[in-house]
């Protein structure tokens, strides 16, 4: 990850963008308009991981697509899918569940993401984002979206825990 680590320090809850960053932002389109999207299976891990040291997440999709919400369940993470204004649904989860702007992680890729990116103490985007937004980051990953950013992510908020308090082997 590129940027200044050292606001991993202060990250309580991380919010994820779903297509472009779990995803590789590809879609596999069958004739029936049933749409698949690839995935990193490392991510889950990662997921777990951040967890356990108390770092809570959620994803915030504007796509309504059935896939978001079951790999969201597969991967035991919380997610808000077909949501027309994440910037407004941001600040719905931040007041609901008494968090700061700058013990909130947003990670995002591409212009509908620009709100978050503004509102958050830790704005981090994938390294294959959208030029628009990229420059709204703090952090990048090394890694594109659906090719372990989501690890990495986890991984970087995990290690940046202060002493003490990374209960993960």
């Amino acid at each position: 990850m590129k940027g200044d680590l050292a606001l991993l320090k202060q990250v309580r809850f991380v919010v994820f963008d779903f297509d472009g960053v779990f995803t590789d932002n590809r879609v596999l389109v069958q004739e029936d308009g049933t749409e698949y999207v690839f995935c990193s299976r490392a991510d889950g891990l990662g997921l777990q991981a951040l967890g356990k040291v108390g770092i809570r997440s959620i994803i915030i999709s504007t796509e309504s697509n059935p896939v978001v919400k079951s790999r969201a369940e597969k991967l035991k993470i919380e997610c808000v899918h077909g949501c027309p204004d994440k910037g407004v649904e941001l600040q719905r989860q931040l007041s609901a569940r008494g968090y700061a702007p700058h013990e909130v992680a947003y990670v995002g890729n591409d212009v509908n993401d620009r709100d978050c990116l503004l509102h958050v103490g830790v704005p981090i985007c994938v390294s294959d984002a959208h030029p628009d937004v990229k420059p709204l980051a703090r952090l990048t990953t090394t890694l594109r979206g659906g090719h372990g950013a989501v690890r990495e992510v986890c991984d970087f908020l995990i290690q940046a825990r202060p002493t003490g308090e990374n209960t993960v082997a």
